[in-house]
């Protein structure tokens, strides 16, 4: 396809445009036609393969180019110089691309962000000297000229914002990801559970994640903090004009995770993998889990150009089942619930975004495999019938006056672009006229809100005052509370009143904001304000070997849950201990949960040593059980594995110097209350892992086994229809045939299939999980993972080859895996147990240890009915 180079002046974006009408054919006719689209919308292709194959990720400016991450390495890949942006335009704005540049060479392009004149990248770094990964960074580009291309080499915002060792081992698919900005300012990214170590922002601030969670960032590399943590592996954030996001995890790799829809709420604890089983009242649960899938980009869609039943709601692409989901949330207290609905249906899709006219684009993977695919992928754009095109304002002519005026856009790209513009600018006289927007009661709500965002990042410290007065304004007061304690220098001057009349508000989103603005001021006189908050009565710890509620929404549990983090965050150790034997004891003993400090443990023993309540007691006991080990430091030389040990409470544990002391104390607790509670301490033992033999444990259940002696090398050596024929001629035959399910489980069984996968999460977890098989894969992704068993490797389903210092070796699947032990299993099922530090060497094999030709003997309507079989596991 020959398109023709677009220049433009920077003040006449359209003065050369030169429209193409060669018309993209992706997707195809057939494609389109197995889709389900909806009748109100026009989609059509935008680019295909030959631009922009093997699609990571996608990101469109307000003014309409269109940036797409193409990833050649894809998720497993792991070969240096695959990857680039490309910038795709519509200058006519009639839906078909008219020219494209090559914006920038990169690896990995895991998160894009154009606004201004500016493009922030997520992208994965390599060594020109080894070849192999180094890290991931954020960075961000320039492009004054307005040619599509780069200006020059990107500015560092962070660097090393993920693990190197496993991003050189295993490749990008639990790594860090997708990035959005919010109408307050910063830079939200998505960071998956490989954590980071050493994080470095430009203005030297380090952090180190254990992981998966949100870190957030000023555009400019400064204030970098974590925002949220406890997450499996997020792919992107959804923000709405209110600062509310939203994730939905992304699972597709067996063990039996689900995905969950979650609404995060800043300082949260969401528990993945230590807590959201076995400490489930510790942590704010999802608003759902929606069962398999692969969460990938995400948009909050505010745009009034867009029917009302597709406006104002998160948006969430899902790439393991071909959707585009609209989640519809209703407030809830502080939080949602929601509804989930399928959206736009698009193979593998991997990203959806916006422009400011309310074109939307999205793009799809499409079979591009594990490792990316030069013939796969594509970009489509949506828009619904009658839909007229309103250009874009040339944001660098307009006036202030023009720009404040943006803000009142009723779509959350135009207001975002113009706040941007605003602070980029030095002019006198803009602050005071975005307050002024700011204090109109008659605003939409948004509005208000993105004026009080952009007014707090003008002013700064000088804008303190007028932002405490517009606490007073019951509508915008949230919004106001959380521009006063936004950054560390606002915070350590803004005054503690606004937030403690917050405490006392009807509104509990205004309560949630007071609670979380306390945390951050850093004033310890709040704690006593703090510790007035009641646990509720669902702050329940599961029963032993039981699973608690972690996808159930629970707005009760959510104020007690932000005081106690920011109880933590003051270090209330004084008040925490004051408060017990009063009627705030609770809220003080669940805050010592996470206070290692040798002063809460003097006082929990001087208190338990003074009462006579044995229920205190009891409770002292739990809290000191709890706080007996620490989480050992993150160095980034391990990772959990997609099947971690969910036990919990920390995943590698290490005493510190009060271990021995609370040790001393439950041992004699224990000599006390006598035979009488010897089921209470065996379960505080094998709860918390103390290793006090005396105490006995509580035995874990596990599945019963039932391995079947299969003759593989017979089975694979059978003649039948499927061996005859090539992978073409059974895709056609499995597009004609639909097959029997049930006789695919008498095939799954029959054909040795239940000897390495399990269907049900009661059954012991071998090879590859398949009871929800069918939320991942299509039919033909099945059929080839059968046919071609090399071809692509599932994520958490590779083979691992397992060296030990003794000369043993094994070859197998890892089935569970804790900071101190693993269990690999070998094809025929055989478990066997080790120590890590026993281990020598351990590497993931590039083949699958499923043998090719295992489906040889089956006839096309066998092939199709084991297919459907487990086309049905979800």
């Amino acid at each position: 396809m020959v398109l023709t180079l677009i220049f433009v002046s920077c003040k006449d974006k359209q003065e050369n445009c030169v429209p193409s009408t060669v018309v993209v054919e992706y997707p195809t006719d057939s494609v389109i036609n197995a889709l389900n689209w909806p009748k109100d919308l026009v989609v059509k292709g935008f680019s295909g393969p030959e631009l922009t194959p093997s699609p990571a990720c996608m990101a469109v400016a307000p003014s309409g180019e269109v940036f797409v991450g193409v990833d050649m390495m894809g998720s497993l890949g792991k070969e240096i110089g695959k990857g680039f942006i490309k910038r795709l335009v519509d200058c006519n704005h009639d839906g078909i691309m008219d020219s494209y540049t090559e914006f920038a060479q990169l690896d990995n392009p895991r998160g894009i962000l154009p606004v201004g004149n500016q493009v922030f990248v997520l992208h994965t770094t390599f060594s020109e000297d080894t070849k192999k990964a180094d890290n991931m960074d954020l960075v961000v580009f320039d492009d004054v000229d307005k040619d599509g291309v780069a200006d020059g080499p990107a500015k560092v915002l962070i660097k090393n914002i993920s693990n190197s060792k496993y991003l050189q081992d295993r490749g990008t698919d639990h790594a860090t990801n997708g990035i959005q900005m919010g109408i307050d300012g910063w830079i939200y990214i998505a960071v998956g559970d490989f954590g980071f170590h050493n994080a470095t922002a430009i203005d030297g601030t380090k952090l180190t994640q254990l992981g998966g969670g949100i870190l957030r960032i000023r555009p400019d590399g400064t204030g970098m903090e974590v925002y949220t943590h406890g997450l499996r592996n997020i792919y992107d954030v959804a923000i709405d004009p209110f600062m509310n996001i939203f994730t939905r995890g992304n699972t597709n790799d067996g063990g039996g995770w689900n995905v969950r829809f979650i609404h995060q709420i800043q300082s949260a604890e969401y528990g993945y993998p230590v807590l959201f089983k076995h400490f489930t009242e510790e942590t704010l649960p999802a608003l759902i889990d929606v069962g398999g899938g692969s969460g990938t980009g995400a948009l909050f869609m505010n745009d009034n150009r867009w029917p009302d039943k597709y406006n104002n709601v998160p948006m969430m692409a899902d790439w393991g089942r071909n959707q585009l989901y609209i989640h519809r949330v209703t407030e809830d207290g502080p939080s949602f619930t929601q509804s989930e609905e399928q959206f736009i249906q698009l193979p593998q899709i991997t990203d959806v975004d916006v422009d400011a006219s309310g074109t939307m684009y999205l793009s799809a993977w499409d079979g591009a495999g594990y490792s990316g695919n030069p013939d796969k992928g594509y970009v489509v754009r949506v828009i619904p019938k009658g839909f007229m095109y309103e250009p874009f304002v040339d944001i660098e002519d307009a006036s202030i006056n023009e720009l404040v005026d943006l803000l009142k856009a009723k779509n959350a790209k135009s207001r975002l672009s113009a706040q941007y513009e605003l602070l980029q600018r030095s002019e006198s006289g803009s602050a005071a006229k975005v307050l002024q927007l700011a204090q109109e009661n008659g605003q939409p709500l948004e509005v208000r809100a993105a004026a009080i965002f952009t007014y707090s990042q003008i002013a700064g410290e000088a804008g303190i005052e007028d932002l405490v007065a517009l606490t007073e304004d019951a509508a915008v007061q949230r919004f106001a509370l959380r521009s006063l304690a936004d950054t560390k220098a606002m915070a350590a001057k803004a005054p503690m009143e606004p937030f403690l009349t917050g405490l006392k508000s009807n509104a509990p989103e205004v309560q949630a904001a007071a609670i979380i603005g306390l945390g951050r001021l850093g004033n310890p006189s709040a704690a006593k304000e703090l510790l007035q908050f009641e646990v509720p009565g669902s702050f329940v710890a599961p029963k032993i070997n039981t699973e608690g509620p972690h996808a159930t929404p629970n707005a009760a549990i959510i104020l007690p849950h932000l005081a106690v983090k920011a109880l933590v965050a003051l270090n209330a150790v004084d008040d925490c201990i004051a408060a017990l034997g009063t009627d705030q004891e609770a809220m003080a003993l669940w805050a010592m949960r996470y206070i290692h400090s040798p002063k809460v443990v003097t006082a929990l023993i001087d208190a338990s040593n003074k009462s006579n309540d044995e229920v205190f007691k009891k409770k002292v006991i739990n809290t000191m059980a709890r706080i007996y080990h620490k989480e050992a430091p993150y160095d980034t030389s391990w990772w959990w594995s997609t099947r971690p040990d969910t036990h919990g409470p920390y995943y590698k544990t290490v005493e510190w110097e009060q271990s021995p002391v609370i040790r001393s104390f439950l041992v004699g607790e224990f000599k006390k209350m006598g035979r009488s509670d010897k089921q209470f301490f065996a379960e505080l033992n094998s709860k918390y892992r103390l290793g006090i033999d005396a105490f006995g444990e509580v035995k874990v259940e596990k599945p019963k086994e039932d391995m079947p002696v299969v003759d593989f090398e017979k089975i694979k050596n059978k003649k039948g229809q499927i061996a005859e024929a090539s992978i073409e001629d059974v895709m056609l035959a499995l597009g004609k045939i639909k097959g029997d399910p049930s006789k695919g489980a008498e095939l799954f069984n029959g054909q040795g299939c239940v000897a390495c996968h399990s269907i049900s999460k009661d059954q012991v977890m071998k090879g590859p999980f398949m009871g929800q098989i069918g939320s991942i894969m299509n039919r033909e992704q099945i059929a080839e993972s059968i046919l071609k068993p090399n071809a692509s490797i599932s994520q958490g389903f590779s083979t691992v080859q397992i060296s030990t210092k003794g000369g043993d070796n094994y070859v197998g699947f890892v089935t569970s895996e804790s900071a101190n032990d693993l269990t690999i299993r070998n094809i025929v099922g055989t478990a066997t147990d080790l120590k890590k530090s026993d281990i020598a060497e351990r590497k993931e094999l590039e083949t699958s240890m499923m043998p090719a030709g295992l489906a040889n003997s089956l006839s096309y309507e066998e092939m199709a009915s084991l297919v459907a079989f487990l086309a049905q596991q979800k």
